[in-house]
């Protein structure tokens, strides 16, 4: 059965567009960085190690100006996470909108989801029959369930941008001090091998990445911004 709810499209097809609705409301579309504190928090540090070497490389022995530079970072870092966390739960948050509204306006249309949805499941006959019947009942549980299995949301990962902001900005003075450190006490370079290696295995941990390889990678393209930096500085400035 095909209705203007459906916009042409089968039950399944328009299953199918939903959960790609919902992939694409979960996606970040400002960057790469994924949703969390702690992946916040390693995206922040891997960038600030990163500015501040090649501040190192360009402008040796200004200690002041990496100090002016990472607290201007500081604040951009925590306001851009900040901003992302809040336009994510905004696209969230029409989507429940709309799916409240569909469920109130539209419920044969939404029944033939959820029995289609229940089917793929391997439910047929009269237990299907049930399981509709009981969550069709339930509106808050309905919602639950059309956001969890139609579009593929996982509500409860979703943090408080002020949290992610905070997590940031500890990223940035995680990076800062260790660099600090870095700079006075041993070497600016192995700071920064120290601090994009931690940040890349944390990444890669809360994406099930392989963390030996996300390492190598990170501390390879570092290493080829670095180099080329100082390179560049060498045949400009010579």
């Amino acid at each position: 059965m095909k209705t203007d709810h459906f916009e042409g499209k089968s039950v399944l097809e328009h299953l199918k567009a939903a959960r790609a609705k919902g992939a694409l409301a979960s996606a970040e579309i400002h960057g790469t960085e994924i949703s969390g504190h702690q992946a916040a928090a390693a995206d922040a540090a891997r960038d600030t190690a990163v500015c501040l070497i090649v501040l190192w490389i360009l402008f040796p022995a200004q200690p002041k100006l990496y100090f002016l530079f990472a607290a201007g970072l500081l604040i951009w870092k925590m306001g851009r996470s900040a901003l992302l966390g809040w336009a994510r739960l905004e696209r969230l948050h029409r989507l429940i909108e709309e799916e409240r509204w569909e469920i109130e306006h539209e419920r044969e249309q939404e029944k033939e989801e959820l029995a289609a949805l229940y089917q793929a499941k391997g439910l047929t006959g009269k237990l299907l029959d049930e399981v509709v019947t009981v969550l069709m009942a339930d509106d808050n549980r309905l919602l639950h369930i059309m956001l969890e299995e139609e579009m593929g949301l996982a509500l409860e990962v979703y943090e408080h941008p002020l949290k992610q902001s905070v997590g940031a900005g500890l990223g940035v003075a995680f990076a800062t001090v260790l660099f600090a450190g870095g700079y006075f006490l041993f070497s600016p370079l192995v700071a920064t091998v120290l601090t994009v290696a931690t940040a890349a295995f944390i990444v890669a941990k809360l994406e099930k990445n392989r963390c030996l390889e996300a390492v190598i990678w990170n501390l390879a393209v570092v290493a080829f911004t670095a180099g080329a930096v100082y390179f560049l500085k060498s045949i400009i400035f010579s």
